[in-house]
């Protein structure tokens, strides 16, 4: 029996294909969006794919569960309340997956979602492991307020939360201390609000060390876990309703994006996202441009500014990158969304002004500051005391609550946020707009 754990870093989640070495057969549990990697494990062992296994339809991410259905024969594994509308074998409470030696049992574990399920792996005749899903993480459990109304069947957060009470207390508390723990997330998940780096525990390790697995009453347990969550990109409700669907292939997908000249002048009223370095961005870009930076969050950021039922364009300074960027933007069901993509590198578009640290620095009072960080951050208390604070998710909404009598200075924490919303204020105020950029480091709190 072998194990196999599959990262994507861009949004902190694991995948897994466990091996059958005595028949060469493949399970795989919560699979990404591009089924490559599973298809060269699969080739790599000479095996095959014989099932997928959802845990629950996903909010932060698509799955490529239906592909892999229709190109291996693979059955798809869920459990019967998520509705799904796919071809699937139902596995509830106390199913069981015999694969060769292996045999995979089905624990019902709401609180994350009302659908949610866990997967003991059972070897030898003894529990070996769990997936988890994202019902309990290490060192965190699953968020419980996505599913308020997204998804087969909706439940408020308060009874989702109570019911990740009894998830863990009555079902993954009660596996043997040594069974190993894989979550389908790790740390810079939006699924969760305090997970560790580690990618894996066990059920020993998390009942001496996660805080939500320490004794306590469950309405003190469901106050816990309700705060303090972080915010939620207005992507998750999409990809609810797109995983319990059924994504359509990848790669077919991807060719689908429609490509669009050089420099291409795009129809009006509809979101232009230019992933440029900012540099570039601030030198010239096209009218109402948001400069949403290729990095290691761009497809979370993406689908927290740009809304699901928007068209948008896609821009980029190569056509590697350009690739990459629609890659990332299919990892969560965008690529449906573009209404074309194309490279652009003139300099004579509309410029952003440059930020002078050393005017700021004297003459604070003549701006006006908005502070784009999570409420999580502000929380902890502001940079300067005088900002507005908007969410960087929310500013294209709440705009209109900036005071357009002083030249607007935007900050983060560091920089890459800032970028992202000095442009969206750029193209909706009618007042300078200016970008704070790396200089808060030093400028904070002084």
């Amino acid at each position: 029996m072998k194990t196999k754990q599959f990262e994507d870093k861009g949004l902190a989640h694991y995948s897994y294909a466990i091996l059958s070495e005595e028949n060469r057969e493949i399970v795989l549990i919560d699979p990404a969006r591009d089924p490559q990697p599973y298809y060269t494990y699969a080739q790599e062992n000479d095996a095959k794919i014989v099932g997928v296994i959802e845990t629950h339809p996903h909010a932060d991410f698509v799955s490529s569960h239906l592909e892999i259905h229709e190109e291996t024969g693979a059955t798809i594994y869920t459990h019967s309340m998520v509705g799904a509308d796919y071809p699937h074998q139902t596995f509830d409470e106390g199913a069981v997956l015999q694969l060769g030696e292996i045999k995979l049992r089905s624990l019902h574990t709401p609180g994350h979602s009302p659908d949610g399920i866990s997967i003991v792996l059972e070897h030898g005749g003894e529990d070996v492991a769990v997936f988890t899903g994202d019902t309990l993480f290490i060192s965190d459990v699953g968020r419980p307020d996505l599913r308020e109304s997204a998804g087969n069947i909706t439940a408020q957060r308060e009874e989702l939360a109570r019911q990740m009470y009894h998830s863990t207390r009555e079902k993954l508390m009660k596996l043997h201390d040594d069974v190993l723990v894989y979550p389908a997330h790790g740390a810079g998940t939006l699924c969760g609000k305090g997970l560790s780096e580690a990618n894996s525990s066990t059920i020993g390790t998390e009942k001496a060390t996660n805080y939500a697995l320490q004794p306590m009453s469950e309405n003190a347990f469901v106050r816990l876990i309700i705060e303090d969550q972080p915010f939620m990109p207005k992507y998750f409700g999409y990809d609810v309703g797109l995983n319990k669907k059924g994504a359509p292939a990848c790669q077919q997908s991807l060719k689908g994006v429609k490509r669009l000249d050089k420099n291409a002048a795009p129809k009006k009223a509809v979101v232009i996202v230019d992933a440029r370095p900012q540099e570039q961005f601030k030198k010239g870009h096209l009218k109402g441009a948001i400069n949403i930076q290729n990095g290691n969050k761009f497809e979370t950021w993406l689908g927290s500014i740009v809304g699901p039922d928007e068209k948008f364009y896609l821009v980029a300074a190569s056509e590697e990158s350009l690739q990459e960027l629609i890659r990332k933007a299919a990892k969560i069901g965008y690529e449906l969304n573009m209404a074309g993509a194309f490279l652009y590198d003139k300099e004579d578009g509309e410029e952003s002004k440059a930020f002078d640290a050393e005017k700021f620095r004297a003459r604070e009072n003549d701006f006006t500051i908005v502070d784009i960080r999570n409420s999580s951050e502000t929380k902890a208390g502001k940079f300067f005391d005088q900002a507005i604070t908007i969410p960087l998710p929310e500013l294209r909404e709440r705009a209109c609550e900036i005071p357009t009598d002083k030249p607007v200075v935007v900050h983060c924490a560091g920089g890459y946020r800032s970028a992202a919303g000095s442009s969206i204020l750029e193209g909706l105020l009618p007042v300078e707009v200016l970008d704070m950029s790396e200089a808060v480091t030093e400028l904070k709190g002084k």
